[in-house]
């Protein structure tokens, strides 16, 4: 245990150092592989810094300039950093609420991970709605999802919502969610923002 977080520490350092010594340069996931020494869950370290130090790291996700597995970090400043406050007792419910299954992919704990045969799955709970969002730590808010897909490896697998879903949960918000997304949207994809207003003035 103290070795694997020795181990977790000093990736989650070496990255964060390289990310503070390249503000403003867009990094691939190559690149971030070798800072933390081919470590096998360099992107899960990537997103402890995000979301336990609150470092904002950008991806594609955020920015739709930078392609899959590209990160930016534009400040050196960090955001306040979220609690892990889940409890055992609320894991343990939401595991077996989930069979002890990835609710992305369906692989199994224990079993070999269908992705990545080349290690045992291992689950983790995730938030359907980030806490970046207004998520909560209540476990109708949470599910089983495994490394593979935890890291973003298998992101095809999750089953993305079309447009008219997506319009229709935007349009049932509140006006302050509804302003919340706009302005998401418009960091998100800045140049087509100011050409649309151009067009529209």
């Amino acid at each position: 245990m103290a070795t694997e977080k020795k181990a977790r520490g000093g990736a989650r350092g070496k990255l964060r150092a390289h990310f503070l010594e390249n503000i403003g340069r867009v990094m691939d996931s190559d690149e971030l592989r070798v800072v933390a020494e081919n470590q096998s869950e360099w992107a899960r370290r990537v997103r402890e810094l995000r979301t336990e130090e609150g470092y904002q790291i950008l991806t594609h996700n955020d920015r739709s300039e930078l392609k899959p597995g590209q990160y930016l970090l534009e400040t050196p400043k960090p955001q306040p950093a979220f609690e892990r406050a889940i409890s055992k007792e609320t894991r343990a419910f939401v595991l077996d609420r989930n069979g002890f299954t990835c609710q992305m992919c369906g692989a199994v704990a224990g079993e070999a991970h269908p992705y990545d045969v080349t290690r045992k799955t291992r689950l983790h709970l995730g938030h359907v709605i980030d806490k970046s969002m207004g998520g909560t730590d209540d476990p109708a808010n949470l599910r089983a999802i495994c490394s593979v897909c935890n890291e973003g490896a298998s992101n095809a697998t999750l089953t993305r919502p079309d447009l008219q879903k997506l319009l229709i949960q935007v349009r049932r918000g509140t006006s302050q969610d509804q302003l919340a997304v706009l302005q998401w949207l418009i960091k998100k994809f800045p140049k087509q923002a100011a050409e649309w207003s151009t067009v529209k003035t």
